[in-house]
């Protein structure tokens, strides 16, 4: 918890310190999406802006690539790279990359396993003794859990080392900028690693439960 925490305030703060820098081109968040979209041939896939800050993401479902209103607008380099991560995944799930794939086949199961997850695992401990399985239940559907969060970094991961490279091909970003790039998206990657590790410990912190009353 102490990492996650430490990890998303460096993060706010590095996208902060990104913002007032303009990028080299002067092209927004948006205009970066749909130019990297249009180089890569992918000319269904729309680019929209949604409420919130840092709410970016792409829907695999509806192929929209959805930028918060301060990536969406803003002319920084922090606008620019998120906006290419956020492209990154409409071009993984275009050419099929195999861990988006996965990924999206799992939603469906961990969105029932969080849903649920809780109260079997709470049912499970205050029922130890009389039904043993059921903490074994719920450690199952806490794996799920665990296993899209892992299954999430390479997703994760390859996104930013394609916008990277794609602001470099592109010229979005030069010499100066492109470290900021990288640092911004370095430290998102971050809050997706603690998470991945904090569903890891959890994980076996329940089977420790369920082993030491065997």
């Amino acid at each position: 918890m102490l990492a996650s925490f430490i990890v998303q305030r460096v993060l706010n703060r590095r996208f902060e310190k990104y913002s007032q820098v303009p990028s080299p081109r002067g092209l927004t968040g948006a205009d970066v999406a749909r130019l990297m979209l249009a180089q890569n041939g992918l000319d269904d896939v729309q680019v929209q802006s949604v409420a919130g800050r840092l709410t970016d993401h792409y829907d695999p479902r509806t192929k929209i690539v959805n930028l918060s209103e301060d990536v969406y607008g803003s002319a920084s380099v922090a606008a620019c790279a998120v906006a290419a991560h956020e492209t990154g995944h409409a071009i993984q799930h275009a050419t099929g990359y195999a861990p988006l794939r996965l990924r999206s086949a799992l939603v469906p199961v961990v969105t029932f396993a969080n849903n649920t997850v809780q109260w079997v695992l709470l049912a499970g401990v205050a029922t130890i003794d009389i039904i043993p399985s059921l903490i074994w239940v719920g450690i199952g559907l806490f794996a799920m859990t665990t296993f899209f969060s892992l299954v999430t970094l390479p997703v994760e991961i390859n996104a930013s080392q394609r916008a990277v490279a794609w602001l470099e091909r592109a010229g979005i970003v030069d010499a100066a900028t492109r470290p900021m790039a990288v640092d911004a998206l370095k430290w998102a990657a971050y809050t997706y690693i603690i998470g991945a590790l904090g569903s890891l410990a959890t994980l076996f912190y329940y089977i420790s439960i369920a082993n030491s009353r065997r």
